[in-house]
């Protein structure tokens, strides 16, 4: 591979069938996570398939194999990439091998795990949500070091592989190791961000949104007990009455609007695209504040920014249609917005509830809010690289409204970048984790040369040629 960019695919260039062909085996592996699955079980099926990627990996990327360290915790792999001067981290890419079931298997156009390629998409669970990223990174360092590129700093690459199930077993112990190590990166990038087309509101050309961190994670269990017995007799509050008015109190009283720094950084990015009313507005955006929330605040999509939002997701209760429940309980999801905390969520539900009998606590995994919010110093760095791949979009900022291994590593980099620069449209996201999830040749074309771009980046001045240090 030459490292002159000129020399590089065009934009729009799809990839070849070979590249095609190395994801779709990765996608045949049946990597799924499962909350109640034992993933270190040697005999288990899930075992075998992680290896079976394991191997594919070994064998499709030689060179990063012979050339870059590699450590295992469990399935979840960390390469060392030694810089030319491995006295700092240049930067730590994440990404994960792990990838959600698929349960509809008769509203998928082709099987879920049958890796199909056609020419024009790559089909099957993971070609989004995460192994396209997986194998995009492999892609570019590969090439990378075919010609001869070494980063000036040492890099990092950490794949996960329990990350849809909060990555305690993969992620974690990587970012512990690091921290031993005293890592201290200039640049973490992970999944969160793409780029996406036709969503956002009055602005005509695809928007590149750039995440900056993430939202908090809280389940919040509301349970109640009261005397069974016969239907024909109820008292005048059954179980799953007081639970239910609990549990509709907290949906019709969400937390409070609020527009935080960073939504203020991507509604300035964005402004010069927007209607002539729409930049007026925003022209003042700091006393119009709350026009603002309220505005963002009419789709979920955009709400998201701009509040705590309030998920119920599960209700229990009852054993029979003719005796009263002895017990009832509910689950309720809250995202996190920075500002807010997980015990402000807990004081937020008790305050709301007002009803003693009705008990309120924390269930399993919590997480708080991101808190370095704000573009740093390499943020500029991906964002061009971001112009260079996609010459046509807006580049913005933004919050990851979901859960990522990111966030086990927020305190070992300066700057972080949640993205990737694929194209998607409303019917595309709704793939992932969905039906039919698939990659356009061109989307994983893209992916990859902004890997191999990013690491020409991190390269030392007189091998890219450019006089680009850092």
């Amino acid at each position: 591979m030459s490292t002159n960019v000129e020399s590089r695919p065009s934009p729009g260039d799809p990839v070849d069938d070979a590249t095609a062909e190395r994801l779709a085996v990765a996608l045949r592996c049946v990597t799924v996570s499962r909350e109640e699955t034992d993933t270190t079980d040697p005999d288990s099926s899930l075992d075998a398939e992680f290896n079976r990627l394991g191997a594919h990996l070994e064998q499709s990327f030689p060179r990063v194999h012979a050339e870059l360290e590699l450590e295992k915790f469990g399935h979840s792999r960390l390469y060392t990439w030694r810089g030319t001067d491995d006295t700092r981290t240049a930067a730590v890419l994440l990404a994960h091998q792990d990838v959600v079931p698929a349960e509809d298997l008769a509203g998928w156009t082709h099987p879920p795990f049958a890796g199909v390629v056609d020419q024009e998409f790559i089909w099957g669970r993971g070609a989004i949500d995460d192994k396209s990223r997986v194998l995009a990174i492999l892609e570019a360092a590969e090439s990378a070091l075919a010609a001869g590129l070494r980063p000036r700093h040492t890099v990092y690459l950490a794949f996960g592989h329990d990350e849809e199930v909060f990555g305690d077993a993969g992620a974690v112990r990587m970012a512990a190791r690091l921290r031993e190590r005293g890592v201290r990166a200039e640049l973490l990038l992970d999944e969160g961000g793409v780029i996406t087309d036709g969503i956002v509101d009055d602005v005509r050309v695809p928007v590149a949104t750039i995440m900056l961190g993430e939202k908090g994670y809280a389940t919040v269990r509301l349970s109640v007990s009261e005397t069974g017995g016969h239907s024909s007799m109820p008292g005048r509050q059954t179980a799953i009455g007081r639970l239910a008015r609990a549990v509709s109190r907290i949906q019709d009283h969400p937390m409070p609007l609020r527009v935080t720094p960073v939504v203020t950084d991507m509604l300035a990015r964005l402004r010069p695209y927007l209607p002539a009313t729409k930049r007026r507005l925003l022209g003042f955006a700091g006393a119009a504040a709350p026009v603002v929330a309220r505005i963002m605040a009419a789709t979920p999509q955009t709400e998201a920014l701009v509040r705590t939002t309030t998920a119920p997701t599960v209700i229990r209760g009852g054993v029979k249609p003719n005796v009263l429940p002895q017990q009832a309980e509910a689950l309720v999801n809250f995202r996190i917005l920075p500002g807010d905390s997980v015990d402000s969520v807990l004081a937020h539900c008790r305050r709301t509830v007002r009803d003693s009998r009705v008990r309120i606590e924390l269930v399993g995994m919590s997480t708080e809010p991101s808190t370095g919010t704000r573009p740093g110093p390499l943020f500029d760095m991906i964002a061009d690289i971001t112009r260079q791949v996609a010459p046509e979009v807006a580049v913005t900022t933004g919050l990851v409204p979901g859960a990522t291994d990111s966030r086990h590593y927020d305190d070992l980099a300066g700057t972080r970048c949640n993205f990737a620069p694929i194209r998607l449209t409303a019917a595309d996201l709704e793939r992932i984790h969905g039906n039919d999830e698939r990659l356009s040749r061109v989307n994983y074309a893209r992916l990859i040369e902004f890997n191999r771009r990013l690491f020409t980046a991190l390269a030392e001045p007189e091998q890219t040629g450019t006089g680009r240090g850092r």
